[in-house]
């Protein structure tokens, strides 16, 4: 899929510069960059559903830590 990116100048620059930093591509910066946007989110609903698993398991023990 073809997509286009607008970054303001500031931005654009940035992005030039930390990638010819690491000596790769803006377009492989920007790659990097979403996969690991997208793996946050992942990550998150995991701990969220472990959350809610151990939170219903130990009700009773949290209610007493709160007392």
């Amino acid at each position: 899929m073809a997509m286009n990116l607008r970054l303001t100048d500031e931005q654009q620059e940035a992005l030039r510069e930390r990638a010819e930093a690491e000596g790769r591509s803006m377009h492989a910066v920007v790659v990097r960059a979403i996969e690991r946007y997208l793996d946050e989110g992942t990550d998150r609903e995991a701990v969220r559903k472990l959350g809610a698993k151990y939170a219903a398991r130990h009700s009773d023990l949290l209610r007493r830590l709160g007392e």
